[in-house]
């Protein structure tokens, strides 16, 4: 395989396309207000900030906000789709390892929020058996603030061969 290099230091093989290094990905969503509350009942957060409205024209914000959770559980199934994708030839399996998520600014309904994620550091990790990625996200009213900073870490390696022998 020509897209296999290896490492000076530990011998290991990186299959550099499968993340890099200042790869980017971006997607903009816009919640209602039924989906906002709709994710709020599946979550159980019963928060009435996120489904009654008066409630919410009374609190800091004066309207209803997404709850925190949506944002990022939609953060962070972009990753996941992302770096499990093969649509470029390359089959991949990946596993989400960390994530922290900093709420700035309340995300209101009918607002688009553009999401971004950017890879900042790629290390072979040879316990794990594959590349280890640093990634750094936002999600931003569009020509905005940030509302969520977010950092992760993700396993990336090449998807082994199928095991029924279907490939």
């Amino acid at each position: 395989m020509s897209d296999i290099t290896y490492s000076n230091a530990a011998k290991a093989p990186v299959e550099a396309t499968l993340i890099s290094v200042g790869e980017q990905f971006d997607l903009t969503v816009r919640y209602s207000r039924d989906d906002i509350a709709s994710f709020a009942r599946a979550t159980h957060d019963h928060n009435p900030l996120h489904h009654d409205r008066q409630a919410a024209q009374r609190a800091r914000h004066g309207e209803i906000i997404a709850s925190g959770q949506q944002t990022a559980a939609h953060m962070m199934g972009m990753v996941a789709t992302h770096f499990s994708r093969d649509d470029d030839g390359l089959a991949r399996e990946m596993l989400c390892l960390n994530f922290n998520f900093a709420f700035k600014a309340p995300v209101f309904a009918d607002q688009d929020l553009q999401l971004v994620w950017r890879v900042d550091s790629v290390s072979f990790n040879s316990k794990l058996g594959g590349l280890v990625g640093e990634l750094t996200g936002q999600a931003s009213v569009v020509r905005g603030t940030p509302c969520v900073v977010a950092r992760g870490t993700v396993l990336v390696k090449a998807m082994g061969p199928d095991p029924s022998g279907d490939d």
